[in-house]
């Protein structure tokens, strides 16, 4: 049974996009020159993706014209947005998921669609500005085709629809299938921004889930030690195509203090703690390690309802060639390629013209240039 993932994103009217469709592969890298638009569409997936998890679209957009084209002219009522979108494959097949976001003169969804097959499943329309709520309407196929009731204008539509709607009918039961695999091909995605300044100090034990910045890189690699062996030995195996001189394993300590640090192990020679690694070395071991793990690994919000196996986590990595050396990227792209094949990691992140140059022979990598 495929697993939901995000295949296709949307942008209408949202930074420098007018109207513009990407398609997402098991790994695709965006490139294109400082300005072209990398961070904007991997923001935009970043942000269906916390909608889809529940958070309010304050928290998620909390500049929103900023996200409104310069260009762009308010209506007669003064309002000013934009418009995301995205498509899940999945059990059921592609399902599209549009939104239209009034970012002036206060922000509110003002329109959301979910269809299957090119039928409508959900729609929601701004009738009564005054309210904060959208009159939503969604299939029912029973005594009554349509059911009709108001949602918050704040939160996703598609993500409550699992709480409202029984499942006592067909057209129900559809509409179920289609929210659901929606909201977990958005919520499975983990942005890694590894910060090697914030993950050269011994940290004190704790979860054991890797951050967004990867601060807490040696107490992850202490739980993976003990916890994860296999995944411990598995990083320890590609550590030395990313990390200068030969390597031999990857060790933890457990320091006077009560917190940990992570070392690597270099044969007969001393081992070197990550505090002395390089920027590109700590970045090329952070992000293998995300490819080499899972959901109970990273701090992210886990779907507990869905057994891991029908799940596939999706890495967002913008910037992901910062400081990484030809060498480093080589070995990066071959793994992530080699993981992507397995069906249960995906990866949507950008990178400079030199890596994606070698990104376009690689097998199983999507490379989508931006330059205008």
């Amino acid at each position: 049974m495929p697993r939901p993932v995000v295949t296709e994103l949307r942008l209408s009217a949202y930074g420098g996009r007018r109207s513009a469709t990407y398609r997402l592969g098991p790994v695709t890298l965006f490139t294109g020159p400082s300005g072209s638009g990398k961070s904007t569409v991997l923001g935009a997936y970043e942000a269906l993706a916390r909608l889809g998890a529940g958070d309010p679209l304050a928290e998620v957009f909390p500049d929103p014209d900023a996200h409104v084209p310069e260009s762009a002219r308010p209506d007669a009522q003064g309002r000013r947005g934009f418009r995301i979108g995205c498509t899940v494959d999945g059990p059921v097949g592609p399902v599209r998921l549009d939104l239209a976001v009034q970012a002036e003169p206060r922000l509110r969804i003002v329109g959301e669609r979910l269809t299957r097959h090119g039928r409508t499943l959900l729609t929601t329309a701004l009738r009564d500005p005054g309210r904060a709520s959208v009159q939503a309407a969604w299939l029912t196929a029973g005594a009554t085709p349509v059911t009709r009731a108001p949602l918050p204008d704040d939160l996703l539509g598609t993500a409550l629809l699992p709480l409202r709607v029984a499942g006592a009918t067909e057209g129900q039961r559809e509409v179920l299938a289609a929210a659901e695999q929606a909201v977990v091909g958005l919520r499975s995605l983990f942005p890694c921004a590894p910060e090697p300044s914030r993950m050269r100090a011994p940290v004190a034990p704790g979860e054991g889930r890797l951050l967004r910045d990867c601060a807490n890189l040696a107490e992850v690699l202490h739980r993976t030690h003990t916890a994860c062996p296999r995944r411990h030995q598995r990083l320890a195996a590609v550590a030395g195509a990313g990390c200068a001189g030969p390597v031999t394993g990857i060790g933890v300590r457990e320091l006077p203090d009560g917190t940990v640090d992570a070392l690597l192990a270099r044969g007969a020679r001393p081992a070197t703690p990550l505090g002395r690694l390089g920027d590109g070395e700590l970045r090329y071991l952070a992000m293998a390690l995300t490819l080499l793990t899972g959901p109970g690994i990273l701090a992210m919000d886990r779907i507990a309802e869905v057994p891991d196996a029908m799940q596939c986590l999706t890495l967002l990595a913008d910037d992901l060639d910062r400081g990484l050396d030809g060498r480093q990227c080589s070995a990066l792209l071959g793994l992530t390629a080699a993981i992507a094949a397995d069906g249960h990691i995906r990866l949507a992140g950008s990178v400079r013209e030199g890596t994606a140059a070698e990104a376009r022979r690689a097998p199983g990598v999507t490379v989508v240039d931006l330059t205008p």
